[in-house]
């Protein structure tokens, strides 16, 4: 029989199809810190997590039993995989599974902010009437920089392009796509794009700092639905109260949850709880995807 933690909220349908595989024994404990996965891990073959549970060194060092490490959802940020590889713990996750869910929430992002959708939101909910000051401006006929042409990135363009946009693309690698993406370096993007917007993995510095925001259009727009700590938060408010950017739209963190709210509370600035991933439909995907790796890889 396998023990299997699940640390983190799993689509129900998929976890019920999880318990009734042969030989699985699942049980479920959210919420746990970093001392209480430690103390729990001991007994279990394998574990489940989003982005709220961290596998650190300390928990896998704890795991006497552990074969398998299992994220549902894109990139690996909370499990320590190295750590994991000393110990032969092999790890997985579902980086197409929430793609779909990630580019909507994006492009709901960008609308809002050249819309000022949220800011006119609040201000209706204080009972305010300020038609005159929430003017804003289309996506039609704009230049979108996306950084990171991933499966994401390429899911955005799809839909930038359908909007009637211009879309360049900056990658490491050489972008494979039938769409109408130009890619180009990095300083150009930075130097011609109306709305940019960033879908690579968490970096060992940031990829947009004082120096980039410098390189770009006056009243830009910064979106990231990516990975906290790729936009230096700190430059990017000294711009937003320079006016050199217009708007920021934010849905991941430098340190999360917030500490610091002063770049969240700029009035330019919208802010979401790291909720890209958080689609029923995307969900639920990352969670069959998720009983598919562990019936094939610990069954």
């Amino acid at each position: 029989m396998k023990k299997i933690l699940i640390a983190d909220s799993l689509d129900k349908e998929a976890l019920e199809q999880l318990k009734a595989v042969p030989g699985f024994d699942v049980i479920v404990k959210t919420g746990m810190d970093e001392a209480t996965l430690v103390n729990t891990i001991p007994t279990y073959n394998a574990i489940v997590v989003r982005s709220a549970t961290k596998v650190t060194r300390k928990v896998i060092d704890a795991a006497a039993g552990l074969e398998m490490i299992v994220r549902a959802g894109i990139g690996l940020d909370n499990v320590d995989a190295a750590a994991a590889k000393e110990k032969g713990i092999k790890v997985a996750n579902t980086p197409a599974a929430t793609t779909i869910s990630v580019a909507e929430l994006t492009f709901g992002l960008m609308l809002s902010a050249v819309r000022q959708l949220g800011r006119a939101n609040l201000s209706m909910k204080q009972h305010k009437w300020e038609k005159k000051v929430m003017s804003g401006t289309e996506l039609y006929g704009k230049t979108l920089g996306i950084v990171g042409a991933g499966r994401i990135g390429l899911a955005v363009a799809e839909r930038a392009l359908a909007f009637g946009m211009k879309v360049l693309a900056y990658d490491v690698i050489k972008i494979e796509t039938k769409l109408n993406v130009k890619q180009v370096p990095l300083d150009e993007l930075l130097a011609q794009a109306d709305i940019i917007t960033l879908h690579i993995p968490k970096q060992p510095k940031y990829i947009i700092g004082r120096d980039e925001v410098q390189k770009m259009k006056n009243g830009v727009i910064i979106i990231n639905a990516a990975r906290g700590g790729v936009v230096d938060e700190k430059a990017l408010l000294e711009a937003l109260n320079s006016g050199k950017v217009r708007a920021a739209a934010f849905d991941v963190y430098e340190k999360e949850p917030p500490e610091d709210f002063s770049f969240i509370d700029h009035p330019n600035v919208i802010a979401l709880p790291h909720i890209g991933a958080a689609a029923e439909e995307g969900q639920k995907r990352a969670g069959f995807e998720v009983v598919r790796i562990l019936k094939e890889k610990l069954g």
